[in-house]
C-alpha cells in the first residue's frame, strides 16, 4: 500500500483524532452490514423490526430478531481494525471513536473514548426512564418485560423515527470540530447525522482521511482515501506512523 509521507506526518504531529466508524468495520468480523450485498435490509424491511411501532405490535417477533442479532455479534471477535484503533488511543495524545455500530467491538478490543450514536445491542433500557438494564434475558419469554417505573424495557439501540441520544451526538460533534486528523471508517457516508461529521471536520480544518471498500459521497472531498479493508489498511498505517514518530524523538 502506497502511503504517502504527509498522511504519516499528519496523524504522528496530531495533537486530536477524532475517528468515525460504520458497519464495513464490523464486517470484517462477520457481522453482516444494513445496506450491502447481503445487508439486512436487503432481506427485511426496517419497519417490521427495528421500530417502537414495531415492537408494540408484535414484541415476540421484535425480540426473537434482537436475540438472534446478539448471537451473532457474541460469537464473533474484534478484528485488526478495532485492536490497531485501541492502540492508537493508547499511544497518541487524543484519540475518540464515534460508531454508528451497536455491537460493542471497539470497547472488547480495549477502546476507552467510545461513543455509541445508535446504542449498544447488548444492553437494555426502559423506555419510559432510561433506566439500563443489563439481563439481557429479559426477553426470551417473548412478552413486553417492564421496568420498576412501569415503562417498556426494550433493547438499547435507535430505532427508525426516534433521535440520536443528544450528549453523544453533540460529544461527537464536538470531537470533530477539534479535530487535526479525522478519520472515516467502514461508512457509507449517506447516514445522517454521523455523515455531517468528517464534514464538520473538513470544515474545521481538520486532514480527513477515509478508508472504505467502496467510494462514498465523502470521497471526493477528503484529503486521502484508501480503498480496501480496514483490517488490512489501519496497522499498516500505523506501523508507518510509528517508525515516523520514534525517527522524531530524541
Amino acid at each position: 500500500m502506497n502511503i504517502s509521507s504527509d498522511v504519516i506526518k499528519r496523524i504522528a504531529a496530531a495533537r486530536r483524532i477524532a475517528v468515525l466508524t460504520g458497519a464495513g468495520i464490523s464486517a470484517e468480523s462477520g457481522i453482516p452490514t444494513f445496506r450491502g450485498e447481503d445487508g439486512i435490509w436487503k432481506k427485511i424491511r426496517p419497519e417490521e423490526l427495528a421500530s417502537m411501532d414495531a415492537f408494540l405490535k408484535n414484541p415476540a417477533l421484535v425480540w426473537e430478531w434482537y436475540e438472534y442479532r446478539r448471537k451473532i455479534i457474541r460469537d464473533v471477535t474484534p478484528n485488526a481494525a478495532h485492536y490497531t484503533l485501541a492502540e492508537m488511543e493508547k499511544h497518541l495524545p487524543h484519540l475518540s471513536i464515534s460508531t454508528q455500530n451497536i455491537d460493542g467491538l471497539h470497547q472488547r478490543a480495549g477502546s476507552a473514548r467510545v461513543y455509541e450514536l445508535h446504542g449498544n445491542i447488548l444492553r437494555n433500557r426502559c423506555n419510559n426512564c432510561g433506566r439500563i438494564d443489563q439481563n439481557l434475558d429479559l426477553g426470551k419469554d417473548k412478552k413486553r418485560p417492564t421496568c420498576e417505573c412501569g415503562g417498556l424495557i426494550r433493547p438499547d439501540v435507535v430505532w427508525f423515527g426516534e433521535m440520536l441520544p443528544a450528549d453523544i451526538l453533540d460529544k461527537s460533534f464536538e470531537e470533530a470540530q477539534n479535530a487535526d486528523v479525522y478519520f472515516s471508517i467502514g461508512t457509507s457516508a449517506v447516514v445522517y447525522p454521523a455523515a455531517q461529521l468528517p464534514v464538520e471536520a473538513l470544515h474545521n480544518g481538520a486532514y480527513v482521511i477515509e478508508i472504505n471498500l467502496e467510494p462514498t459521497p465523502l470521497t471526493s472531498r477528503v484529503h486521502a482515501h484508501y480503498h480496501g479493508k480496514a483490517g488490512d489498511i489501519l496497522p499498516e498505517l500505523w506501523q508507518a506512523v510509528k517508525n515516523e514518530i520514534g525517527r522524531l524523538d530524541p
